[in-house]
């Protein structure tokens, strides 16, 4: 080998020596930032809407683009839920409003940062002559979520403005969401008070309708029609602490929000999650989901959620502060 082979030999090798370490250098680079980003832990319903959306914000690595780290921790029910955020051994959990005041007033106040405006439904066969509140009386009524429902808080306030006696004058039977569907078409029961996505499931199927909207009572006290009464919630104190990664959380959830909505196409891989539905439900479900995205609290929307919770029994001076409810950062 002469001289010049040996020095194109040498350079060849020089040239594969600092494409490793640079590559090398890239990966270590990549790992140090993977193990300085804070970590956030959220529990969250395997079956529920919100894992949809948190799903996505991991898949399309939206927690590492806003500077932290998102640990999902799915749970079967909602009190695994509410165990795991108040045992602390997660960060934070999706909760209903009235969940949120309940913890306040028991000396354990938690940030609520909206996530749905996804109250419920009213469900009815098609052919129903149910149109109304008054259209109640006397009727089987099933309800999710047992007695404190506030789906079905809400429905009792409106029917007794209307003079109407709901448990009184109602046949009210409780129970799990999806016996409640299949109570109702099996003629059990004459209309279904359930959760938003397992009505878009009946109504996807065809023969069902809402008989009128939660949001149809929420205007009759007054209030805005599209109040977050679900929310992202985490404990005061430790938000307190962790407010930079509190409001990058926000900022990734905003962005998964708008992407689901603009990109028809992200559903497909969520589909799973969903639990496979045909294509009619599916698309009642992911347009449900789209049509729940909140606006940013003011202080008026602020204030109609606290008078949705003393409409709902709480006493003035015992509603969750202002405080506790999270503003979007610029």
């Amino acid at each position: 080998m002469n001289l010049q082979q040996r020095k194109s030999g040498l350079s060849a090798f020089a040239a594969w020596l600092a494409l490793v370490l640079i590559q090398l250098s890239g990966s270590m680079v990549l790992a140090d930032q993977k193990q300085f980003l804070p970590e956030l832990s959220i529990s969250v319903l395997q079956s529920g809407t919100a894992h949809w959306e948190l799903d996505h914000i991991v898949h399309q690595q939206l927690d590492r683009k806003h500077g932290y780290r998102l640990s999902l921790r799915p749970v079967a029910n909602l009190p695994a839920s509410h165990l795991a955020i108040t045992s602390g051994s997660v960060n934070g959990a999706v909760a209903d409003l009235l969940w949120v005041q309940s913890r306040y007033q028991a000396g354990r106040p938690y940030l609520y940062l909206p996530f749905s405006s996804r109250i419920g439904d009213i469900v009815v066969p098609e052919d129903s002559a149910v149109h109304d509140v008054s259209d109640l009386e006397g009727l089987r009524i099933g309800v999710a979520g047992g007695p404190d429902s506030k789906g079905w808080i809400l429905l009792q306030k409106v029917a007794a403005g209307q003079g109407i006696d709901l448990t009184g004058s109602a046949r009210v039977q409780y129970a799990a969401p999806p016996l409640l569907s299949q109570a109702l078409k099996r003629g059990q029961v004459d209309v279904i008070v359930t959760y938003w996505h397992f009505a878009a499931r009946l109504k996807g199927q065809g023969g069902w309708r809402s008989a009128f909207g939660m949001a149809d009572l929420l205007a009759a006290m007054g209030l805005d029609r599209n109040l977050p009464v679900l929310g992202y919630v985490f404990p005061e104190n430790w938000a307190g602490e962790h407010g930079g990664l509190v409001d990058r959380f926000a900022r990734s959830v905003a962005e998964a929000k708008a992407e689901l909505a603009l990109q028809p196409s992200a559903w497909k891989r969520l589909r799973p999650l969903m639990r496979n539905p045909e294509d009619s439900v599916f698309g009642a479900l992911r347009a449900g989901f789209v049509a729940g995205t909140p606006e940013p609290l003011t202080d008026g929307r602020v204030a109609d959620l606290q008078d949705l919770l003393e409409l709902t029994g709480v006493g003035a001076g015992q509603v969750m502060p202002e405080r506790l409810f999270y503003r979007s950062q610029p």
